[in-house]
């Protein structure tokens, strides 16, 4: 049997999952996307990289703005009566009575291991919470936020250096190899299903406040997990002499590489340590020193901070608010 899929999803986390089914053969009978949105500056309205696959492929495209009690879409649903629903990052919650529709259900696409990092956002906090390894879990979809019953899982490694959007990229390939390879266990009547456990954590959207570079509180290590979890989706950032500036690359720096002093208890966290271009921009933090790799000043672009202290002046002793 070529299963009948409604395909729902909306980034590019999304389009790699739709790209995979698609190549091998499935039976798409709608994509369901989120709306246009405007970006940039000219605040042009852009389709999402589900809705741009979809296009290119000539599949029917919906773009239901509200889908809870949306009777004429729900309608349209059930009239194309898909074997299987399938839901990549979509960004919206499935109401029960689109959830009953599929008769081998809702299958989603999660980017952690579950149970743990259910919610919006599980790629970011793996890595700002510093963890070594996440992966990606397929399960069948009810009404609570990530908590059905997992079919397949993969793991990976977080490597130490490696950002949130590095991870994503990978993540999403991943996805798409197991999306398909959980449609083919179910066509063929042999999906697991695992029931997730109590010891679950939450992966809430990322607040803008979590953001700022806490220098009083925050270890070496744990700024530089912060900056790696939110390149390149906002940036870490914290301010100097009233200004605020992004790090997007940031290193915990051995002790050889900067000489310290018997004094450094004294010595406020966030100050400039060495400011240099030739070697470097060097921080103290609460525990360990902070090497800054890629930098971004007030109203400027990203660079790498051999070129930044050429044009910008930080000085020793300067102190990180």
């Amino acid at each position: 049997m070529n299963l009948k899929i409604i395909f729902m999803g909306t980034p590019d986390f999304a389009k790699e999952s739709l790209e995979a089914i698609y190549n091998k053969k499935y039976d798409i009978m709608a994509v369901v996307t989120n709306p246009d949105k405007p970006k940039g500056r000219g605040m042009k309205m852009l389709p999402s990289p589900v809705k741009e696959f979809a296009l290119e492929k000539n599949l029917k495209i919906y773009q239901p703005e509200k889908i809870r009690k949306n009777v004429e879409f729900i309608e349209e649903l059930k009239n194309m009566n898909p074997d299987v629903i399938c839901v990549v990052a979509y960004g919206k919650i499935l109401p029960k009575e689109i959830l009953e529709i599929p008769k081998l259900g809702c299958i989603n696409v999660h980017g952690s291991l579950l149970p743990q990092y259910r919610g919006a956002a599980p790629i970011q906090w793996a890595v700002i919470n510093g963890d070594k390894e996440t992966g990606v879990t397929t399960m069948y979809m009810d009404e609570g936020m990530d908590t059905g019953d997992m079919i397949l899982k993969k793991k990976v490694e977080i490597g130490e250096n490696e950002t949130t959007g590095e991870l994503w990229e990978k993540l999403s390939k991943i996805g798409g190899e197991l999306l398909v390879e959980t449609l083919d266990q179910i066509e063929r009547g042999i999906a697991p299903r695992e029931k997730q456990g109590d010891n679950f954590t939450v992966a809430p959207m990322l607040d803008k406040n979590i953001a700022k570079i806490d220098w009083e509180n925050k270890t070496a290590k744990e700024i530089k997990d912060l900056v790696r979890g939110l390149n390149p989706i906002m940036g870490a950032y914290t301010f100097l002499n009233g200004k605020k500036i992004k790090f997007w690359r940031v290193d915990v720096a051995s002790s050889k590489e900067v000489f310290v002093g018997s004094n450094m208890d004294i010595i406020r966290n966030g100050t400039v340590l060495v400011s240099d271009a030739r070697d470097g921009l060097f921080i103290k933090t609460k525990n360990g020193i902070l090497e800054v790799i890629e930098i971004q000043g007030e109203n400027a672009k990203r660079m790498n901070i051999e070129d930044y202290l050429r044009g910008n002046m930080i000085q020793e002793f300067e102190v990180f608010e």
